[in-house]
């Protein structure tokens, strides 16, 4: 008989439970799994690196999934909070600043010391952790192991296993299984199996995750990278024309139909983690109005800064004479200035309205890019750029938001700030996607008012902070820039309040204020919808 005693009245069972024995079980296998990877990585001479890998990983995988099993398919389908706020690793506690710790070290080293994850300079073959990846990268490409190889067999892993997990969570919601099968493919096969077989095919292609647009494969426009597409020849530059055409013709379109959803919550990487190995962090997301000023000036400057150096690192590749070359540097200035202008006049004509607050902010950024474009051509010269080298530019976004924010801070900060952390403040592909939501998409969230009960699980379970029960409440379609579109605040509401929808931009954005009978004629409210 179980001697502890609970003091807590509660219906909810505030108390954290333990875990059951086949859990611990389950959690034994993943540390043994961890703990051969840790071996590796202090150098430790492991025997047969196939074998110990192939062990290593599967135990991690079996037991993620062992666990989630007796999780979730020994308890009826729909989402119970289990004590989320109870469990130290999903509250900020003591375990869960140990895993952020544990988690921005590992960055810090992948980033910035390669070496000491045992990767081979000058020639020299890979050892440690590194080395113990050489197998199965041998087979995939024929090629030695890198960091990034190493990282992104585990970060695939960890979709894989923990998207297994997320499955059997929220099995009661269709949409969730089929999106997070979809993040789960496109990891798989467009982020890590196809780039290795390209390479097989032709190993002077560079690198390139087919799933990835510009602003986040920025690197694609560098001279060395753009050299290397045109020199493999129809492959290569088929590749940089996808590339392209993914910014100014399938991006529009696609969120136009869908809203940003179909990339930040169907394909992105980063949000794919974020949904399987972070969803027991994503009520850790801040929900208060100043986390949201600080969201909209920090993501659109990273936008701008993106902006800036891609177009400084496009403009120092061109050339001068005109004679020689079609797209000068002139040219190219001129055309991007005038572009970005007329996107802003059309928006400012056209949809001011539904900008309302952030129209301020799109001018201010916009503004800025054309300011700084005029100035680029008057101060710039063949190596600087408006004072500034394009590789310095270039370099310092790699290291701040490519590395540090993107890597470090918005994986390794997941216990702390919960698992949307890049995605809301950082990630200038959300900026896009989220600008061209609010103004042309057919994508909202509707609210049935009348059936919210005010429970509050939307808004505490919503990754990019968004206070969900007050558009329920009002009654009001939730149309923000930030919204990704995951679903889970109409997965966990228990009066199907919330609904997904794609329809007519009439109506999209229906700001209500006050809904009472004195102040407005609701015949007339209700026949207008």
């Amino acid at each position: 008989m179980n001697s502890n005693l609970h003091q807590s009245m509660s219906l909810a069972q505030p108390d954290a439970q333990d875990l059951s024995k086949t859990q611990k079980i389950a959690v034994a296998l993943g540390v043994i799994g961890l703990f051969i990877l840790v071996l590796a990585l202090f150098n430790v001479d492991l025997p047969n690196h196939s074998i110990v890998l192939t062990v290593a990983l599967s135990l991690v995988g079996i037991g993620t999934i062992v666990y989630a099993n007796n999780a979730y398919l020994l308890k009826s389908k729909g989402i119970k909070n289990d004590g989320v706020w109870f469990k130290s690793i999903s509250s900020r506690g003591t375990l869960g600043w140990v895993t952020g710790i544990v988690l921005t070290a590992f960055y810090i080293v992948l980033y910035f010391y390669p070496s000491t994850l045992g990767l081979g300079s000058d020639g020299a073959s890979n050892s440690g952790l590194i080395a113990l990846f050489d197998p199965l990268s041998q087979l995939l490409s024929g090629r030695p192991a890198s960091q990034w190889f190493v990282y992104g067999t585990l970060y695939t892993l960890a979709i894989l296993a923990f998207g297994y997990k997320f499955i059997l969570k929220y099995r009661h919601n269709r949409y969730e299984q089929i999106r997070t099968i979809s993040v789960m493919f496109f990891q798989l096969a467009f982020a890590f199996l196809i780039p290795e077989f390209m390479y097989v095919m032709n190993s002077d292609l560079p690198y390139y995750d087919l799933k990835n647009i510009w602003p986040l494969n920025y690197y694609n426009f560098e001279q060395y990278r753009v050299n290397a597409f045109i020199d493999a020849g129809t492959i290569g530059v088929s590749m940089l024309i996808f590339g392209i055409i993914s910014i100014f013709i399938i991006t529009p379109i696609l969120t136009f139909k869908y809203g940003k959803r179909w990339y930040c919550s169907w394909v992105c990487g980063c949000g794919g983690l974020a949904e399987t190995a972070g969803d027991s962090f994503r009520q850790l997301s801040d929900k208060s109005q100043f986390a949201w000023k600080v969201e909209r000036w920090v993501i659109h400057s990273v936008l701008v800064f993106v902006v800036l150096m891609t177009i400084a690192v496009i403009y120092t590749y061109l050339g001068y004479d005109s004679d020689k070359y079609w797209l000068t540097r002139e040219v190219f200035l001129y055309g991007i200035a005038g572009f970005l202008t007329l996107v802003f006049a059309l928006v400012m004509i056209f949809k001011r309205k539904e900008l309302a607050k952030d129209a301020q902010y799109g001018a201010i950024g916009y503004f800025v890019i054309i300011l700084v474009l005029i100035g680029m051509h008057f101060f710039g010269s063949e190596t600087k750029l408006f004072l500034f080298k394009a590789e310095t530019l270039r370099s310092t976004y790699a290291f701040l938001i490519g590395a540090i924010f993107s890597g470090v801070i918005g994986t390794g900060f997941y216990p702390i700030f919960g698992n949307r952390v890049w995605c809301r403040f950082g990630c200038p592909m959300a900026a896009i996607l989220g600008f061209q939501q609010r103004l042309f998409s057919r994508f909202r969230i509707t609210t049935n008012g009348g059936q919210c009960i005010s429970c509050g699980n939307c808004s505490t379970y919503c990754e990019m902070g968004i206070d969900v029960r007050a558009y329920a409440q009002k009654g009001e379609n939730i149309v923000r820039s930030s919204c990704v579109g995951c679903g889970i605040c109409s997965a966990v509401c228990p009066r199907g309040v919330l609904k997904l929808e794609n329809d007519s931009m009439k109506g999209r954005i229906n700001s209500n204020e006050i809904l009472l009978g004195n102040d407005v004629d609701l015949i007339k409210l209700v026949n207008e919808r």
